[in-house]
């Protein structure tokens, strides 16, 4: 049959029960392995399982019921919750430990005295090494006093006390105010290192960080030292040593315990125990300072008792303030000018004018003390920059004794509607004119819909009339249809070309002002009107020297020439629209008595800040006023308090100088009116009348040119000598007449 089946063509049929005439199967070995695999993963599985249950037969033994059963669910959310704010903390630590990237210590480096432009001495800043004691050199007293009053646990926290910080709390709800701080002195000298004082949360949370940062890689002497060599003392001066100098005359290890007192007072408040300024508050301050010692258990009554019946007198150095926001800021200059310098022992020639710094500083206090309650506005910041760059004044805040942030140089606020002279400027690049015609009318774009202020709408008018009443929907039209591709890119371009240096954030709101910028950027770039168009070339430093004399930087020399950032008809047509401005428009109190005034204004969403940016053809000044927690004002407008600030600066820079004419205007030089060019008086605390503020005389232009002509004219001369013929007759007595003295 299988023969027949072959020859059919069909497979022979083979027999089932013969397995030797079966074939093996590849296929078998391939079951086995599978079948090894399942069963080996079922029996570990199955011996996970019974390990698993008796891990939980092992700790049903405790298992708990009732309240501890609460207790341990409270623990384990507690745990995850713990770890969830662990990892929090960690993002929040890493921005400020990138504050201590680079060398922090630079500041040591850096030993400078400034001058005015004058020639005159207005103040130091950096640390003379010499002059800074070790801590085991200072008299135990003074180290006492300060550890008494600043924090007396010092030596047992680690970087956060947070004992003293319940018991600061404790006190201060008792006596609903603020009357005892928390801050260990550790947090204080990471805010002088590496922070400002801004009062902001961020600022507080990176305090923290960077306090445990300096314990863990600080001795507790490196961190005392630096606190004591950094920390603000009043009179302009920094660190206990230059204090004890400042106010005693004297080394600070040889102070007595009546002065460590005083000295030790002055850490918190220097701007309100400073002693050459309030001496009974000083001396008051430092009898706090003694029942510190004594309640802390480091002296006793008896060693304090001689302190208390004689406390310290100080030398008598006047009641004038260093401009000190000034100096900070021309500090930071100088680093970077003279990072490259092999020496760093400098003297500084600065550009700053004490009587316009005075004026300046007298400008914002009467401001804000006649008109602070009036509309919530608690600070201000003014810069004042004359024809060519310089800045002859700088006002970072109401009061350098309590808040060294410098809110002209540091501070980031909106700019509202003075932010909008660089669409404007652009719009004249692109062919523009102050009478070309632009429909006021409701525009959106994207999401955004802008609104004027009062929400009316004009219709047809033209730019220069837009810009004076200060129009928010025109500059928006502007960018969106007349400035071509990425026009956000342009305006940002264009602010840099004025010399902004903050960073604009690139947005579709900017044409308005929302993108924030310092004092100091709005001063320098309304500078460039005055110049017609050419860069502003802002600078505080004129000259730096060693002390043998050597002159190692020269702005004048080593500056390059100012480059034009804009076009000389876009310039003389925003002059022509800007000098409308204080006449016609928003800023009526800002004109300046007989000179020619050009300006704009800005405020911003919910009245949190109120500018004015002028010029003359001599000065330009940006000034700023609002709150530093960001809370709305009373409706304070930049016509208003800025705009008279303004003003009352103004009228004392231009009192006797030669007045410069604004480009591209018709009428640069109005007439002058019958009053003589004072600053308006103010009033003293009691409402009395102040007399008006006089500037110093000083020589005109053509006098000066004359006197200029004869210093060369003397420098280029031949010395003094006798004259050839006589020499030659000396030589012979015998020819020399009997009327020729020898």
């Amino acid at each position: 049959m299988q023969v027949a089946n072959a020859r059919n063509g069909h497979r022979p049929v083979q027999d089932p029960f013969n397995q030797e005439n079966r074939p093996r199967k590849r296929s078998n070995l391939l079951l086995r392995i599978d079948s090894w695999i399942d069963s080996s993963i079922w029996n570990a599985g199955f011996r996970v399982g019974e390990v698993w249950e008796e891990i939980t037969i092992f700790f049903r033994r405790f298992r708990t019921r009732g309240v501890w059963k609460a207790v341990f669910e409270i623990a384990g959310e507690g745990m995850n919750v713990g770890t969830a704010g662990f990892v929090l903390l960690l993002a929040l630590a890493l921005p400020a430990f990138e504050e201590t990237a680079g060398n922090w210590r630079a500041r040591d480096d850096f030993a400078v005295t400034f001058l005015d432009r004058y020639g005159n001495e207005i103040g130091h800043r950096g640390i003379i090494h010499e002059d800074s004691a070790p801590v085991d050199q200072l008299p135990d007293h003074f180290v006492k006093a300060v550890l008494a009053t600043e924090d007396r646990r010092f030596f047992e926290h680690f970087g956060i006390d947070f004992l003293g910080l319940a018991r600061a709390m404790t006190e201060n709800v008792k006596a609903n105010s603020v009357v005892q701080g928390g801050s260990t002195i550790t947090q204080q000298l990471a805010k002088n290192l590496f922070l400002t004082n801004e009062r902001t949360l961020e600022r507080k949370i990176k305090e923290a960080f960077l306090a445990f940062w300096l314990e863990a890689n600080l001795s507790k002497k490196e961190i005392l030292r630096l606190y004591l060599d950094r920390a603000y003392m009043g009179g302009g001066t920094f660190g206990a040593a230059a204090a004890a100098q400042f106010y005693f005359g004297k080394d600070i290890t040889e102070v007595s315990i009546a002065e460590a007192a005083m000295l030790a007072g002055l850490f918190k408040a220097p701007a309100r125990y400073a002693p050459h300024i309030n001496l009974p508050a000083a001396r008051a301050r430092a009898n706090e300072v003694l029942s510190n010692l004594v309640q802390g258990n480091l002296m006793t009554e008896g060693q304090v008792i001689g302190a208390r019946r004689n406390p310290a007198s100080v030398i008598d150095r006047g009641d004038r303030d260093a401009p000190d926001y000034f100096l900070d800021w021309a500090f930071e200059e100088v680093k970077r000018i003279a990072g490259g310098f092999d020496q760093h022992s400098l003297i500084v020639r600065t550009t700053l004018d004490p009587g316009m710094q005075e004026a300046a500083d007298a400008a914002v206090e009467a401001g804000l003390r006649q008109y602070g309650k009036q509309y919530r506005a608690s600070q201000a910041a003014l810069v004042l920059i004359e024809n060519g760059g310089a800045v002859r004044a700088m006002v970072g805040g109401r009061d350098y004794g309590e808040s060294q942030f410098n809110r002209a140089s540091r501070a980031l606020r909106q700019p509202g509607s003075s932010f909008k002279i660089y669409t404007y400027s652009l719009a004249m690049e692109k062919g523009m004119t102050p009478d070309s015609p632009i429909t006021d009318a409701p525009i959106h774009w994207g999401n955004w819909h802008p609104k004027n202020y009062g929400l009316s709408y004009r219709g047809r008018i033209d730019i220069k009339t837009a810009l004076a009443k200060s129009i928010n929907t025109i500059p928006v039209r502007i960018a969106k249809e007349r400035l071509g591709e990425d026009p956000i890119g342009q305006i940002m371009a264009q602010a840099k070309k004025f010399g902004v240096e903050t960073p604009i954030r690139r947005d579709v709101t900017i044409p308005i002002g929302t993108s924030e910028v310092t004092v100091l950027d709005q001063a320098t770039a309304y500078a460039v009107f005055p110049t017609g168009g050419y860069q502003s070339r802002r600078h505080g430093i004129a000259q730096i020297m060693n002390y043998n004399g050597d002159v190692l930087y020269d702005f004048n020399r080593d500056e390059p020439p100012p480059e034009r950032v804009l076009s000389e008809t876009a310039g003389a047509y925003m002059n022509q629209m800007l000098t409308r401005v204080p006449y016609v428009g928003t800023a009526r109190r800002a004109a300046v008595d007989g000179v020619l005034t050009g300006g704009k204004t800005g405020t911003t969403q919910a009245y949190r800040d109120a500018w004015f940016c002028g010029f003359t053809g001599n000065f330009t000044a940006a000034v700023w006023f609002g709150n530093d927690d960001y809370t709305s004002t009373n409706r304070m407008t930049g016509g208003s308090l800025p705009a008279m600030t303004f003003k009352r600066v103004m009228d004392y820079a231009h009192q006797g100088i030669e007045l410069r004419a604004i480009p591209g205007v018709d009428n640069p030089l109005p007439t002058a009116k019958a009053t003589p060019l004072a600053a308006k008086s103010s009033t003293d605390e009691n409402g009395n009348p102040l007399p008006a503020r006089q500037r110093s005389r000083s020589l005109n232009r053509e006098t000066t040119d004359v006197l200029r002509g004869l210093v060369e004219r003397l420098n280029s001369a031949r010395p003094l000598g006798v004259p050839e013929r006589l020499a030659a007759v000396k030589n012979q007595p015998e020819l020399v007449p009997a009327t020729v003295e020898q």
